[in-house]
């Protein structure tokens, strides 16, 4: 419950159809880390990204080092 932090369980993600993103909105700034499909462009939202924390958990969940951002 307390104590020592456990790392993000790893995750998968279909990068031949999927390529990872973070959905900014203009109006508010609020940002949400997900996967978008490269062929119809629908996004499946994973987390609300609060910070550079939440940024980084959802790198290390998918073992990705680069997230393209989109408006």
């Amino acid at each position: 419950m307390f104590g020592k932090k456990q790392k993000p369980e790893k995750k998968t993600y279909d990068p031949q159809n999927q390529k990872p993103v973070i959905k900014c909105s203009i109006c508010n700034g609020e940002q949400v880390a997900g996967f978008q499909d490269i062929r119809t462009g629908k996004m499946e939202e994973v987390m609300l990204i609060r910070g550079d924390a939440d940024l980084q958990r959802f790198k290390e969940m998918y073992g990705l080092t680069e997230v393209t951002k989109i408006y």
